[in-house]
């Protein structure tokens, strides 16, 4: 005979847990959503400091935390930033690992045509640009310019750095003229930002390097030296912050100069990033 005055027990009323998530189970796991803007300004101080085997560790924990948490969206975050450093870094497998991952996660959050997958499209397109495969590259670039493009308001910096990039991809792929087009392109949207003169120099040194592809050392001297030039005032501009993300293009502008002749500016360049860096 049953006591229906007999009080209820816990296990009577609540639903068995996972032991690995914690939620009940043929429940949907609650999503617990990585602290993004945290992780970027702790990513800033590893780089101001260029300390890249900690930058890895950061990255890569996060990313366990956001499995764990069933958190997608900082999963993409994450497969990003870890697709930049491993391009940095050089390390080509686990670049493009980071890639795939990030581009299925598009697909999984139905991101495919907003600016998340711009900026997606973009960085995994660079690390394939960087490691040789620019057919991949520019099929990706083109993805990215129909989401930049469509009408979507989208910030200058990402437009300049997808045609900066864009241009690379056409540079080794042999199509100068499409190439020039878009770094003017570049120019043009990074001429919109306060801070931009250094993003315009960049641009300026991969422009000499597409002169030199396309008529040679010697026929493209002028335009060269003029890009080199123009290059040296920007960077120079004052009103750029002397940070760390300065000292990298300093030392990423360096060999440039210095494949070009242009000695004491390399020099000059790397004294610069060397003041920065201690000063971290």
């Amino acid at each position: 005979m049953s006591n229906s005055n007999q009080p209820l027990a816990p296990e009577d009323y609540v639903e068995p847990t996972c032991l690995l998530c914690g939620e009940p189970y043929g429940a949907e796991p609650m999503i617990r959503a990585v602290p993004q803007q945290r992780i970027i300004q702790k990513m800033d101080e590893y780089m101001s400091r260029r300390d890249y085997a900690g930058a890895e560790r950061h990255l890569l924990y996060w990313m366990e935390e956001a499995k764990l948490g069933q958190d997608r969206r900082g999963q993409l975050m994450l497969s990003n930033e870890l697709i930049g450093h491993y391009r940095k870094t050089g390390d080509r497998d686990k670049a493009l690992r980071w890639a795939d991952e990030a581009l299925g996660l598009l697909e999984k959050l139905d991101f495919e045509g907003s600016v998340s997958a711009g900026t997606t499209y973009v960085n995994a397109a660079t690390a394939c640009s960087a490691f040789g495969d620019n057919e991949r590259a520019f099929s990706l670039f083109e993805k990215a310019r129909a989401v930049y493009e469509s009408g979507v308001q989208v910030r200058p910096e990402l437009l300049g750095g997808l045609y900066n990039n864009m241009a690379l991809s056409c540079k080794a792929l042999g199509r100068y003229d499409e190439a020039f087009t878009l770094y003017d392109k570049a120019m043009e949207q990074m001429g919109k930002l306060s801070g931009g003169a250094l993003e315009q120099a960049i641009t300026c040194l991969n422009m000499a390097d597409t002169v030199a592809a396309q008529a040679g050392l010697e026929a493209g001297e002028t335009r060269i030296f003029a890009l080199l030039d123009r290059a040296l005032e920007l960077l120079q501009d004052k009103a750029a912050p002397r940070n760390g993300y300065y000292a990298f293009v300093c030392e990423k502008c360096a060999p440039s100069f210095a494949y070009y002749g242009y000695f004491l500016a390399a020099e000059e360049l790397q004294k610069e990033a060397a003041r920065i860096y201690e000063r971290a």
